[in-house]
């Protein structure tokens, strides 16, 4: 060691960081010989905490401030070194800087797919990423559980386990939580509450909080992917005949346009436009090349009959019918019900009864449907016979 650099270690009284690396999270103050003049400045800047390890023992721990370095600022190390009254000679101690700041937009994401039972789709594999923050609330913990003797600190020696920790966890609620894949875009903010809360409880044990924590993205497989928006496709096409042939006219429609079919291509587009157009109007006609109708044969002992046949009528409609007595009504009654009350005598034709689409109450003698109900039994037979 040089006269000067003896001299310089002795006269620097002044102890401080600045850090431009925005991911330190602890750094070591480099003095020659850890020799600590007894009376030094150490300034501590906001967003750092200052922590001074004497012999290999956690000592003072230091907030953000300007400080004089005597005995009555540094309790522990006064206690330390039984310095029962002043000195002014110099003292041995490392100094540790610790950036308390937030360190934000650290990545996480599953390296391996989540299994979960999903109500809709069954045992599925979904995969999550976003992002997270954390910061250093402790540090003299932090120093202690992590750092140890490293004099430069950075967020990557730390991250990959906090990542394991989060995976772990993000795993747990995703698959513990109960929500349809679909709809766990709409629960990720809830999720990522739930998620960040367990995850600090665990890195409080090193001194570090997670303050944010985002889901920015929950995927299926890229099977499942394709086979959910195939089945969204078909949702949106609605009617999938009409969808077809809509399709296969706009098809033609484009050949038509196609510049080197010339008036040949401009010619049979317009004719297959218009032949499909009359079948999208009438869909029993014959189809656009003069065969059989789309959907049917063509030919053969099974062939359709060229002309499409008539629908039968729809059946008649039967009647229901309600009866008035003594000022309250019942029913409705079917036919047959109303056939059974005229055989055991609880249906007159004097009764009143009343049908849907009937103008008003009629006896029900009166109404065609009815009365032969009563002409069932054969009439007394003629006299003289």
């Amino acid at each position: 060691m040089g006269i000067l650099d003896f001299l310089s270690g002795q006269f620097i009284d002044v102890i401080h960081w600045t850090d431009d690396s925005r991911d330190t999270l602890v750094w070591r103050f480099e003095r020659q010989g850890h020799e600590i003049k007894y009376g030094a400045k150490l300034t501590v800047r906001e967003g750092q905490a200052a922590v001074f390890i004497h012999e290999g023992q956690m000592a003072d721990v230091f907030t953000p401030g300007l400080y004089m370095l005597e005995t009555n600022n540094m309790p522990i190390m006064t206690s330390l070194q039984h310095w029962d009254h002043g000195f002014q000679s110099p003292f041995k101690s490392e100094i540790y800087f610790v950036n308390t700041n937030r360190f934000t937009d650290l990545k996480w994401g599953t390296k391996n797919p989540v299994m979960l039972r999903d109500p809709e789709f069954g045992p599925t594999r979904i995969r999550a990423f976003g992002t997270y923050s954390i910061k250093v609330t402790d540090p003299a913990k932090f120093m202690t559980e992590i750092v140890g003797t490293d004099g430069e600190f950075t967020t990557d020696e730390i991250t990959f386990q906090i990542r394991n920790i989060i995976v772990q966890e993000s795993s747990r609620v995703m698959a513990g939580s109960g929500i349809p894949v679909l709809d766990m875009a709409a629960n990720t903010a809830d999720m990522g509450k739930l998620i960040a809360t367990t995850v600090s409880d665990v890195l409080a044990e090193y001194g570090l909080i997670m303050p944010e924590f985002y889901i920015e993205n929950i995927s299926l497989p890229p099977a499942v992917e394709e086979a959910l928006d195939k089945r969204t496709s078909m949702g949106l096409a609605g009617d999938l005949g009409k969808f077809t042939q809509y399709s296969a006219a706009e098809a033609m429609t484009a050949a038509a346009r196609n510049p080197a079919g010339g008036g040949m291509g401009a010619g049979l587009g317009m004719g297959m436009g218009m032949a499909m157009a009359q079948q999208m109007a009438n869909p029993g006609a014959a189809g656009p090349w003069g065969g059989a109708p789309q959907g049917q044969p063509a030919g053969g002992p099974s062939a359709a009959p060229a002309a499409a046949q008539p629908a039968p009528p729809p059946p008649p409609v039967e009647h229901v019918w309600h009866i008035a007595k003594d000022g309250k009504t019942s029913g409705p009654f079917s036919k047959a019900d109303m056939g059974r009350m005229a055989a055991d005598g609880s249906l007159a034709r004097d009764s009143h009864v009343w049908t849907p689409g009937q103008d008003g109450w009629m006896k029900a003698g009166d109404v065609q449907e009815l009365a032969q109900l009563f002409t069932i039994l054969p009439p007394p037979p003629p006299p003289g016979v």
